[in-house]
């Protein structure tokens, strides 16, 4: 969940953990449970990320980038699919078609956007952000992480001020919630 580093460095972590949870996933019999743990997993890493993504990147790209608010609108429409597709998962169970259909979606959609993020934005914001600055966003990616809600919200607001002020109350809930079903736990 914390990786440390800039706030590049953090994201890009985040991005290898994800990958290996997809190719985990894959390695699994199609009616594995595991897989459905495992998928969990998934979705709780990636609401997280997403979480702190809006919360602190793309205000800065918005700030310190030129065209920054077209290039966070797309980001954001992109968490927006995703969540809506974790949404469906949350209900498929291993070995169903729809599971398979849903998460050969989510990978796709998922890496074309790691591949954006990576090739393009974060590049960017690289070139036009003070070091300082991104050591600080990393620093608050961080600290998002450990709050942020771990269950899709798609409904939920995903610019500032309203998603810095629900998602810590939305993330308490969804955390008591894993806890008292077990979600996430890891064997």
């Amino acid at each position: 969940m914390g990786h440390g580093g800039n706030v590049i460095e953090e994201l890009t972590a985040d991005h290898r953990e994800v990958e290996e949870l997809f190719a985990e996933i894959e390695t699994q019999a199609a009616a594995d449970p595991r897989r459905r743990q495992l998928a969990d997993q998934l979705t709780m890493e990636l609401v997280r990320h997403s979480v702190a993504e809006e919360e602190y990147l793309y205000p800065a790209v918005r700030r310190f980038v030129d065209d920054g608010d077209d290039l966070a609108d797309k980001e954001i429409a992109d968490h927006n699919e995703v969540e809506h597709m974790l949404k469906e998962l949350e209900d498929c169970r291993p070995g169903d078609a729809q599971f398979d259909t849903l998460m050969g979606r989510l990978k796709t959609s998922v890496t074309a956007h790691v591949r954006d993020e990576e090739d393009r934005l974060f590049r960017l914001l690289a070139d036009s952000c003070p070091p300082k600055t991104l050591d600080e966003l990393g620093e608050k990616v961080r600290e998002a992480k450990k709050t942020a809600p771990t269950r899709p919200h798609p409904a939920a607001p995903s610019t500032p001020p309203l998603n810095k002020l629900l998602a810590p109350g939305t993330g308490m809930v969804d955390r008591a919630r894993d806890m008292f079903t077990g979600r996430g736990k890891r064997d």
